[in-house]
């Protein structure tokens, strides 16, 4: 439970990229990597998380701001804050759906310090892992939240494998249905991945939320031309405008020729432990009018396959209705 006081840990504050990933390679599990620590402190002022040796990436210069890149994309540095990139005039012009997806994580003052590369990054929000009970993520044999006194209202629809957790980034639907890549950093080397094979579930490893291996550093984000300027919808929905995670989330990118929809990525966030790639609605709506008909098509073939849980019914017809909406009202 809460304590409110960190356990001692010892600081180092790398002044070039290597230097930081020489480190964190280093000390491996007994290292934490900080960026603008929102997410990080809550862990240890809980004692849950005791990392004995703390990299603080805040002095690498070459991970902060957002450029236009030479195909026209754009290369967001991950210690970027949420609240330049809410306000960047190339991210609201090509890419406004980012721009909204970054403008309703939290409260102004925690996206004024937080890092896109730790929103995307961040670990499970479940109150039974994140209290430091014994769950299958903390290395457990029972997931507490998938019991039937469970309290599990904000869990997945999707996905469940022992842990029944969702991926809290707000940010991380928006970079699926722009098709982002990230840009890895780490002991072997550089590398490259999709935003959608970024993310992972329990399924493949239950202690991790991404692909990053210990040592690996999250340096950039590259956002393609592809969509630049599309048609784009972001809504989410939560229990109160500040602050909270969302209960369901929506984001859409489209291409609309002749009032027919021609290309189109849709993902949702908050129904499984990773954001939730709606490929079945995109092959149903492409060649499709955007009109009320396609989108409660739409809506109705989003929710196919959905398990809920004791508590969480209610996330179906939000996401049926949030899909709906994408569509009729881009």
């Amino acid at each position: 439970m809460s304590k409110d006081m960190m356990a001692g840990f010892e600081l180092f504050q790398p002044d070039t990229l290597q230097g930081a990933v020489d480190l964190l390679a280093r000390y491996g599990d007994e290292a934490w990597a900080l960026a603008g620590g929102n997410d990080s402190f809550d862990w240890f002022k809980d004692r849950v998380k005791r990392p004995s040796y703390v990299v603080d990436l805040t002095g690498l210069t070459e991970l902060n701001g957002i450029r236009e890149m030479a195909d026209g994309g754009v290369e967001i540095g991950a210690l970027t804050t949420l609240t330049e990139i809410e306000n960047n005039s190339l991210i609201q012009g090509r890419y406004s759906i980012l721009a909204d997806a970054a403008g309703r994580v939290a409260s102004p003052q925690i996206r004024n310090t937080g890092t896109i590369g730790g929103n995307l990054a961040q670990d499970a929000r479940c109150w039974y892992y994140r209290y430091g009970v014994d769950c299958y993520r903390a290395g457990g044999d029972t997931c507490y939240a998938d019991t039937p006194e469970g309290q599990n209202r904000e869990h997945c629809l999707w996905g469940a494998n022992r842990c029944v957790a969702v991926s809290p980034s707000d940010t991380a639907p928006a970079m699926v249905a722009l098709d982002a890549r990230m840009h890895i950093v780490g002991p072997d080397g550089e590398r490259e991945v999709a935003a959608e094979d970024f993310f992972i579930g329990p399924d493949i490893d239950i202690e991790r939320m991404t692909v990053l291996e210990p040592g690996e550093v999250l340096t950039a984000i590259r956002i393609p031309a592809d969509w630049a300027g599309s048609t784009f919808y972001f809504e989410k929905v939560a229990d109160r405008n500040t602050w909270d995670f969302a209960l369901v989330s929506i984001a859409a990118a489209m291409v609309v020729e002749g009032g027919n929809i021609s290309r189109i990525r849709m993902a949702a966030g908050a129904v499984e432990c990773v954001p939730r790639r709606l490929s079945v609605v995109e092959q149903v709506v492409t060649g499709q009018p955007k009109n009320e008909a396609t989108a409660n098509l739409a809506g109705q073939s989003s929710v196919r396959g959905a398990t809920p849980l004791n508590f969480n019914h209610f996330k179906i017809p939000l996401l049926q209705n949030l899909v709906t909406r994408a569509i009729r009202d881009a």
